[in-house]
C-alpha cells in the first residue's frame, strides 16, 4: 500500500504550522512525517514542528514547487525508506508558492505507487478573507484555493457569524464543488485525512455501523461479491462527485484480475494497483464519506448496485 500524502498549502500567516501541529498532536499512535518548507535561510517552521512528529524534514533557501521540487522527491525517497516507513507524509508549502505544479508531480504514476496524494489542504484566514473581499481575486490566493480539495476556514473565531456566512458564500460560488471546513487554532478534523483501507463487513447484507467521529460529516460503506463495470461505474463517480467530501475504497472491474485501490477526493479520482484482498473479505469495499443530509442510503446502494456486473 503507498503511503499517504497530504499537501497542506495556503497564503501567508493563515496558520498552516498550526494545523501540521494540530495534525501531528491527534496522530493516535500513527507514525508522521512532516516535510516543511519556509522562504528563508532560517526555518521557523521546521522550529515550531521539533519534537511533534516521526521526522521533520526541512526544505531551506527555496520554493518546493520551482527550486527545490527535485529536493521534495529526493526528500520522500529518504522517508519512504526508513525503517519503519512513517505511515503518513505532510508536506507544507510556502505561503508564497503556487503548489500546482508539486501536485501534478505527486500524482506521476511512478510517485503514487509509493507515495499517494491523500488530499490538498488549503488554510485560508477567515478574519483576512473578511476584512478583504478582494483577496479572493488575486492570482495566487485564487490558485493556492483551487488546489485544495478541502478549504479550511481558520480564525473563524475572530469573524462574526454574518462575516463568516458571507466568506463561506463567495468561496461556495467561485468554488462550488470544494468543501469548506471551518475552525480556530488549526484543529483539524482528523477523521478526513489518513483513512483507513475500508473496514471488514462480516454482515454483507446489513450496512455497516460507522466509526466516523468528524461532527458534520457521515459516511456510508458498501460491499459487493462482484466486479464493477468501468463505464457504469464512472458515471456514477462524476455523479456522486459534488456531494461528496471523499471516497476510498478497493474494488475491482470486469475484465481485471487484480483489485484496485480506489481514491475520490474533490474532483480529482485515482486508481492504483491494491494487495490482493484477505481471505473471505468482499471483492468491492467502498466507504464514501459526506457532509450530513447530502447523501441518501438508498438511492446510493440502488447506484452502486446497478454497477456491478
Amino acid at each position: 500500500m503507498p503511503v499517504p500524502v497530504l499537501l497542506v498549502t495556503g497564503f501567508l500567516g493563515a496558520g498552516k504550522t498550526t494545523v501540521i501541529n494540530a495534525l501531528l498532536a491527534a496522530a493516535q499512535g500513527k507514525r508522521l512525517a512532516a516535510v516543511v518548507n519556509d522562504f528563508g535561510a532560517i526555518n521557523i517552521d521546521a522550529e515550531l514542528l521539533a519534537g511533534s512528529a516521526e521526522g521533520i524534514v526541512a526544505l531551506q533557501n527555496g520554493c518546493i514547487c520551482c527550486t527545490l521540487q527535485g529536493d521534495l522527491l529526493r526528500t520522500l525517497s529518504l522517508l519512504l525508506r526508513q525503517d519503519p516507513p512513517p505511515e503518513g507524509i505532510v508536506i507544507e508549502t510556502s505561503g508564497v508558492s503556487d503548489p500546482a505544479e508539486i501536485v501534478r508531480s505527486l500524482l506521476d504514476p511512478v510517485i503514487w505507487r509509493e507515495a499517494a496524494l491523500d488530499a490538498v489542504l488549503c488554510v485560508a484566514d477567515a478574519r483576512a478573507l473578511a476584512d478583504r473581499p478582494t483577496a479572493l481575486e488575486e492570482a495566487l490566493l485564487l490558485s493556492q484555493l483551487r488546489s485544495g480539495d478541502f478549504i479550511l476556514l481558520n480564525k473563524s473565531d475572530a469573524v462574526t457569524a454574518d462575516e463568516l456566512a458571507a466568506v463561506r458564500g463567495r468561496l461556495s460560488a467561485l468554488l462550488p464543488a470544494r468543501t469548506v471546513l471551518e475552525t480556530s487554532h488549526g484543529a483539524v478534523p482528523r477523521d478526513l485525512f489518513f483513512n483507513e483501507e475500508p473496514p471488514e463487513v462480516p454482515d454483507r447484507s446489513a450496512p455497516p455501523a460507522s466509526r466516523f467521529t468528524t461532527p458534520g460529516f457521515e459516511t456510508l460503506s458498501w460491499t459487493a461479491d462482484r466486479p464493477l463495470s468501468p463505464a457504469r461505474f464512472q458515471l456514477v463517480v462524476s455523479r456522486l462527485a459534488p456531494l461528496l467530501a471523499r471516497a476510498k475504497g478497493v474494488l475491482r472491474f470486469e475484465g481485471q484480475e487484480r483489485p484496485m485501490l480506489f481514491q475520490m477526493v474533490g474532483e480529482r479520482a485515482t486508481f492504483g494497483a491494491a494487495p490482493p484482498p484477505p481471505p473471505g473479505a468482499a471483492e468491492v469495499r467502498l466507504v464514501f464519506i459526506a457532509e450530513n443530509g447530502r447523501l441518501r442510503e438508498d438511492a446510493l446502494r440502488a447506484m452502486l448496485n446497478g454497477c456491478l456486473v
